[in-house]
């Protein structure tokens, strides 16, 4: 069995589907941090049959909880401090998202006014969807 060492002060992040870990890492930037990150793909889960894990030497603060909640809002986020989990967030979806998802209405503003924010809001929870708050375009 594998081990991976103790975080004593950070953030882990559990109950990430089994293959979305390097996803979360692209979104989160985490490459382009100076932290320690781990990923553990593929482990077995009793309530998710196999699950992906990251846990990350960093605040909170330096995560975009908005993204995760896109992503998927089952994920765990779980704070690290002296060795034990001192806090847990639930994760909802964002009703608002800023330069998460790009509008691919090419009438839309953003697509000529290129320093304009791509942002969208969720207008049906059960399915899902955001709508460019500029043109109503349809995403998800």
């Amino acid at each position: 069995m594998l081990n991976v060492g103790q975080l004593n002060n950070g953030v882990v992040l559990d109950h990430i589907q089994a293959g979305k870990a390097m996803e979360i890492y692209h979104h989160l930037g985490l490459g382009k941090m100076d932290n320690v990150v781990a990923i553990i793909k593929n482990v077995t889960s009793k309530k998710m049959g196999k699950k992906d894990i990251i846990k990350i030497e960093t605040s909170l603060d330096n995560l975009d909880l908005d993204i995760l909640g896109f992503i998927d809002d089952k994920i765990t986020v779980n704070i690290v401090k002296d060795g034990e989990i001192v806090e847990k967030k639930i994760l909802t979806l964002p009703k608002k998202l800023t330069n998460v998802l790009q509008c691919k209405n090419p009438r839309c503003i953003t697509s000529i006014e290129q320093e304009l924010d791509h942002v969208f809001t969720l207008t049906d929870e059960t399915k899902r969807i955001y709508r460019c708050l500029y043109c109503e375009e349809k995403q998800g």
